[in-house]
């Protein structure tokens, strides 16, 4: 953090040069870094809401065969407050999922077990109510 800082407030007038950061965990942010002067714009990208899960569900399966019960929509609703990166872990997973089964169409199942596996790898544990409501 003492670098981060050192360097940022080490920056030469040079025109239009931006310094854009992210993180997932604000909360964690030192004070210091967001005193006035080092970052002018804080924007608050929230997790997605319903229809942009169903998007983002849509966006990172297009490329996958998909079985006929799978139900973007049910997933969409059953995904709620989780970001749109781990919509595409859940897809990903789902169609390791559909690969390990030697399948070529990635099944509603797939997509349910992705989430449990993805939230049991996040908590190190096997609570998915997070996850899949």
């Amino acid at each position: 953090m003492m670098q981060l800082l050192s360097e940022m407030d080490g920056f030469d007038e040079r025109g239009e040069i931006r310094i854009i950061a992210a993180t997932n965990r604000f909360d964690m942010l030192d004070r210091a870094i967001l005193r006035p002067g080092r970052f002018d714009r804080l924007i608050e990208v929230p997790n997605p809401d319903y229809e942009g899960r169903v998007q983002i569900f849509k966006i990172h399966t297009r490329n996958m065969n998909i079985a006929d019960d799978v139900s973007f929509e049910r997933l969409a609703g059953e995904t709620d407050e989780i970001s749109g990166a781990d919509i595409k872990a859940i897809c990903t997973e789902a169609g390791m999922f559909a690969i390990r089964d030697d399948r070529t169409e990635v099944r509603m199942e797939d997509f349910r077990n992705a989430g449990e596996k993805i939230e049991a790898d996040e908590d190190g544990s096997q609570d998915v109510s997070k996850t899949f409501a």
